[in-house]
């Protein structure tokens, strides 16, 4: 299915991370989903129950964003696309792209990220 809906860029604070301080201080995290489902109805009847609302899509991400605190980003991605792909049956995938830019790496970076797709 080449059908996709994407939203990239979704910001919010969280207090996701391995170290003591991240658990206290926060930090941005960023998502980007992609979504793949069959659009042919909602392209034709101009619909929006043929589709799904990316509005919602945003929603869940960043409550996740600001939730319940996880260690890994990897755990975080799996939560979202998890939730998602339950949410809505007619997804046939779902991928989400965690980026941790502010990440407490030694080294300098543009970006750290993790994508899980299901």
């Amino acid at each position: 299915m080449a059908d996709q809906i994407s939203i990239t860029g979704i910001k919010a604070f969280g207090y996701h991370g391995v170290l003591p301080h991240e658990a206290i201080e926060g930090q941005e995290f960023i998502i980007d989903l992609v979504i793949n489902l069959d659009l042919q109805a909602a392209s034709q009847s101009d619909d929006l129950s043929q589709t799904v609302n990316y509005a919602d899509l945003a929603q869940i991400v960043h409550e996740n964003i600001i939730g319940e605190r996880v260690v890994l980003i990897e755990r975080l991605a799996g939560r979202i696309a998890d939730e998602i792909k339950g949410a809505y049956k007619e997804i046939q995938s779902v991928s989400v792209t965690v980026h941790k830019p502010h990440a407490p790496v030694s080294v300098n970076f543009a970006d750290i990220a993790v994508t899980i797709t299901r």
